[in-house]
This record gives structure tokens, sequence and C-alpha cells, in this order.
């Protein structure tokens, strides 16, 4: 595996098959300040009275702050620091609680060199099972 520059990786450092993991443990302080700054108060993340009436009978994760540690890992790790978002599709198959360990995972699938993007399969699990999966496609720089 190539080694990570400054900025993050360079186009050319990407490889097909490359992979990353970030990873987190939900807090209830993450839910409340994920609320705080998305400005998301639906009850179902904030109230554990109204949450227990849901399917869920529990406070969930909003799901955009389970996707966000894709963001984070993309701009991090995998291309890292230089990239730019282009898109994200995000299909949320399973709610995160609090305490829950929520495992990302960023694996390149394909290298679209004449427009110096790349296009990564997406996977957020907790104990094996995922919860968010997806595709992104970043911008990646060029070292020419």
């Amino acid at each position: 595996m190539t080694t990570a520059t400054v900025s993050g990786y360079f186009f050319e450092d990407l490889d097909v098959g490359m992979e990353a993991v970030h990873q987190k443990v939900i807090s209830e302080s993450d839910i409340e300040c994920f609320a705080e700054v998305s400005g998301d108060n639906n009850p179902v993340h904030l109230d554990a009275e109204y949450a227990a009436g849901t399917i869920f009978k529990e406070r969930i994760a909003h799901g955009i702050l389970t996707a966000s540690l894709i963001s984070a890992l993309l701009g991090t790790k995998l291309p890292g620091p230089g990239c730019i978002y282009v898109s994200q599709s995000l299909n949320f198959r399973a709610p995160v609680r609090i305490g829950d360990n929520v495992v990302a995972t960023a694996t390149v699938k394909e290298l679209i060199e004449k427009r110096g993007r790349v296009i990564l399969e997406c996977d957020c699990s907790v104990n094996g099972k995922t919860v968010l999966d997806g595709e992104a496609v970043l911008m990646v720089p060029s070292r020419l």
C-alpha cells in the first residue's frame, strides 16, 4: 500500500481494492450535539419516552450522524486531506443506538483517470451487521 502524503493520497497513488476503516462508539452526547448543530430535534433521537413508543423502542442516532463517519474516513484517511466530495448515495439498513461501535469502511471501487475521480464503496456496520451502505464519488488531487 502506498503511504499517504501530507495532503492525503494523490490520485496516482490510489489502486482499486485499497481500503480504510474508521470507528466510533456513538454516545448520548454525540446525538445531542448533532441535534444542536443540525437542528434535527426529532424526538426519536432525543426523547426516551417518545422513542419507547416507536418501532425502535429506544432512542436512535441520526442516520446522517452515522453517515458522517464515512465523511470523516474519506477526508482523513482514504483518499484523505485534499479530496472533495462530488456525491454520496446512502442506504439506511438498521438503526444505530447509544453505545454502538460503528465501523465505517471505504473501499476503492473504480478510478476515473480522465476526471481525477475515485468511486468508493462505503459501509457502516455494528457488530458485523451493515447499518448503512452506499457509494461515494470524490475528486482527488493529482501530483502532476
